[in-house]
């Protein structure tokens, strides 16, 4: 039996349309963004945390607790939770560079944050259509400010994965 994701022709682009156009749907509002942005990642964390947690799980160092008779919390919390914690925060904060983006380009269309806060995307929008040619650091130094802000986040999940991953606290 096929899933969804294997159906291909028009009934899949419809599909995929769908997904795409949905954040539009909302309209402009910091809410709707939030819901917009976080909506499409819950899932995605809860794949990776599941499947960190099936591997581990089969791990020979959690086998080898629970034939000595370690209790099935003591199991999670000392022996799977600190494994997956690493993969999840690494997630998180490359979400947090996507989730960056899509406020951006939200905003740069006009159905992101409303006009009296400050947003990355409207500034690009505003100042590419008014100021690109007189004044060409209006378009610029908002562009540079997504960049690097999308960048160091990364940075930032690379960081802390090394710092937090179990198996690379020996290598130190």
């Amino acid at each position: 039996m096929r899933s969804k994701a294997h159906r291909r022709g028009r009934r899949g682009a419809e599909d995929r349309r769908g997904c795409d156009a949905w954040p539009a749907a909302l309209g402009a509002s910091i809410q709707n963004v939030v819901i917009a942005i976080s909506v499409p990642i819950i899932p995605r964390a809860a794949r990776v945390i599941r499947a960190s947690v099936l591997s581990i799980r089969e791990m020979q160092y959690v086998e080898a607790a629970r034939a000595l008779g370690v209790q099935h919390l003591r199991v999670a919390f000392r022996h799977i939770l600190p494994n997956t914690v690493g993969p999840f925060i690494v997630l998180c904060t490359a979400q947090l560079g996507s989730a960056i983006l899509v406020e951006a380009t939200l905003s740069f269309l006009g159905m992101g944050v409303p006009e009296p806060y400050p947003s990355w995307g409207r500034m690009l929008s505003v100042s590419a259509a008014e100021y690109a040619q007189k004044a060409p650091h209006l378009v610029l130094f908002p562009g540079v400010a997504i960049s690097l802000a999308v960048f160091g986040s990364n940075l930032l999940g690379d960081a802390l994965r090394d710092t937090l991953d179990p198996r690379l606290r020996g290598s130190r």
